[in-house]
């Protein structure tokens, strides 16, 4: 038995199925501006549809902060996904009361009806469960497919699952299974690109790839980090103050015979907007008044190179300040190496996602993650709550 129930192990037909979805989508003037994540549970919403499931969503959108505000409401979010399904979405005034549960009870097969934003109240972020039997109401059968909020132990993903027949829908599935690979049985050579602005950040995460990657590549404001503790002169680049911390993931590194590479140039400029012209130089002599905003195009060419070597990629990071150009080259040649690469590869939600979504090279990955710092605590060893409760549901059955 899996370690948690999919769409395959429990029986859906004519039931009202609570469905946990993560349709947190930016709201314009009015409309989505863009339903990347309201597509991304199509496969799930397809499948309950086709199973002769009633439909009951679920979700957040933006933070309200436990407030009524109704520029957080979902109704944007209903009306684009009536408009993508081609068949009626109805969108309830608020996500519990007597109101809210006489539309879900009178569900037929086939309808779907979308609860308004959970956040709305403050018991969903508390996890109060007074208000997760008041969502549990809405449904006999309970599917979490909202992967990036998994790390939060909400009312919506974790008291109601508690309270519910539970089981992952497929985009949660693909997650766990295509993550849990990196962690279990990565295939050699193993490399994970690491980027972004902070070594904090990331500093977890690297403690645990070092054990199981054979190649680290770092990019991203933290590669200056990394720069500084070995001696090199970064100019106004961003760092942290603790140069310990760099020099105790290298050590790491070495003893587990992994090799951790940094650029050796970078692209830099006195300013992100509208400072002097960039200029290429190497990594470890920027000029004082200068700061790194990218990988140069050698460091962009070696890690490409180690990337077409590899069978399994994890990419989690921009390489450079990737939203202006021409400080954008080095995260688009790592993204170009990623998608042309014959190995198993994972991109680890937040820029990542958006930068090779925005190259149009996303369908050239074989798994892009829908959860930033669910993505990250995952890869970290952390126990989600989301998947957590999944897990007790088997074991309870």
């Amino acid at each position: 038995m899996a370690d948690f129930h999919t769409l395959r192990d429990l029986d859906f037909h004519g039931k009202r199925v609570l469905v946990r979805v993560d349709f947190n989508c930016p709201i314009q003037d009015g409309k989505v501006s863009d339903d990347t994540r309201i597509r991304a549970a199509l496969p799930t919403l397809h499948s309950l549809l086709e199973k002769g499931a009633a439909l009951v969503l679920m979700s957040h959108l933006g933070r309200p902060k436990g407030k009524r505000k109704m520029e957080f409401s979902l109704k944007p979010v209903a009306e684009r996904l009536q408009e993508i399904l081609s068949r009626p979405v109805t969108l309830a005034e608020d996500c519990i009361g007597e109101a809210t549960e006489s539309l879900s009870k009178n569900l037929k097969p086939g309808e779907i009806l979308l609860l308004e934003n959970l956040r709305f109240h403050p018991q969903e972020e508390a996890d109060d469960a007074d208000f997760s039997a008041q969502l549990a109401r809405h449904g006999e059968v309970y599917v979490n497919d909202a992967f990036g909020t998994a790390h939060r132990a909400h009312a919506s993903t974790h008291g109601v699952a508690r309270l519910l027949p539970a089981a992952a829908g497929l985009l949660m599935e693909a997650e766990l299974t295509q993550l849990g690979g990196l962690l279990s049985a990565p295939e050699a050579p193993f490399v994970a690109i690491l980027g972004g602005s902070k070594v904090t950040d990331k500093i977890a995460v690297l403690e645990s790839l070092v054990t199981k990657a054979n190649v680290i590549l770092i990019g991203g404001g933290m590669a200056f980090t990394f720069l500084k503790a070995r001696g090199g002169q970064i100019g106004k680049s961003l760092c942290e103050a603790d140069l310990e911390m760099p020099r105790r993931i290298e050590a790491k590194a070495r003893a587990a015979g992994v090799r951790l590479l940094l650029p050796i140039d970078v692209v830099c400029s006195d300013s992100i907007k509208g400072g002097s012209a960039p200029q290429t130089v190497a990594a470890d002599q920027v000029p004082e008044d200068q700061m790194g905003l990218d990988i140069g195009p050698k460091t962009a060419a070696l890690y490409a190179e180690e990337i077409s070597k590899a069978r399994t990629v994890f990419w989690n990071g921009p390489m450079g300040v990737f939203e202006t150009p021409p400080f954008d080259q080095g995260t688009l040649k790592v993204a170009q190496a990623i998608a042309g690469s014959a190995a198993r590869s994972c991109v680890g939600g937040g820029d990542s996602a958006a930068a090779v979504t925005q190259m149009g090279l996303a369908d050239q990955i074989t798994h892009v993650s829908t959860g930033g710092g669910a993505s990250m605590e995952f890869l970290e060893g952390q126990e989600l709550p989301g998947v957590a409760v999944l897990k007790a549901s088997v074991q309870s059955a």
